[in-house]
């Protein structure tokens, strides 16, 4: 019953934009109060990292959620949530760029080529930028829905890397690490199991024409 009412779309909107922005909010003011720990750096990098994946994961969520709901509705929040993924990744890689390299060029180049880890993570980065330029309405009517579609099918490409990117910093297996490949697996999975169920349009034999009587 939650899911089947409609709520306000746009006040919706505007309290999912406000929340989306309360992790940022909290990691500003751990760190004017000095509270990133021993390594700032590091823990602000990985902070937004983490909320990288967070937020490809909720994008991702939303079709297997309207589709187990009939919450239709839900399809409009989707891009917010992926711009939000694209933000955070954005913030990301600003903090290595600025924090750690010192948009050293010639260094940020050389550290992607010898660390596999960074070269993941740059690529996956990169495939979420043409995601987020062609985000509009006004793209969507300009690419056509179906190669629109099928450039936006570059998330599931962009998500695998940035699990694969989490993994490959940390050399321990974490529970964390488990975690975040699992709903992945279950994200996919999903899209999976609803293509091979989809019901398929019964092909409508041809009826024979009426005689009509004399």
């Amino acid at each position: 019953m939650l899911f089947n009412a409609v709520p306000d779309i746009k006040f919706t909107k505007f309290l999912l934009f406000v929340n989306c922005l309360v992790p940022l909010a909290l990691l500003g003011w751990d760190a004017y109060h000095h509270r990133l720990g021993a390594n700032p750096t590091e823990f602000a990098t990985r902070s937004t990292g983490v909320l990288t994946l967070i937020f490809l994961f909720l994008t991702l969520s939303v079709t297997p959620l309207r589709r187990l709901t009939k919450a239709n509705w839900l399809i409009k929040f989707r891009k917010m949530l992926g711009l939000y993924a694209f933000f955070y990744g954005a913030l990301h890689l600003l903090t290595y760029v600025w924090f750690d390299k010192f948009f050293n060029l010639p260094e940020i180049v050389k550290d992607t080529w010898q660390r596999r880890f960074i070269l993941v993570g740059m690529t996956s980065f990169l495939l979420m930028i043409p995601l987020a330029l062609t985000s509009t309405n006004a793209a969507v009517k300009r690419l056509g829905g179906k190669r629109w579609a099928k450039l936006h099918k570059l998330v599931y490409v962009t998500a695998v890397g940035g699990v694969i990117h989490y993994w490959m910093i940390v050399k321990a297996i974490t529970s964390t690490q488990i975690a975040f490949a699992a709903v992945l697996a279950a994200l996919l999975g999903a899209r999976v199991v609803f293509r091979l169920t989809r019901p398929q349009a019964k092909a409508q034999k041809p009826q024979p024409r009426a005689v009509a009587s004399k």
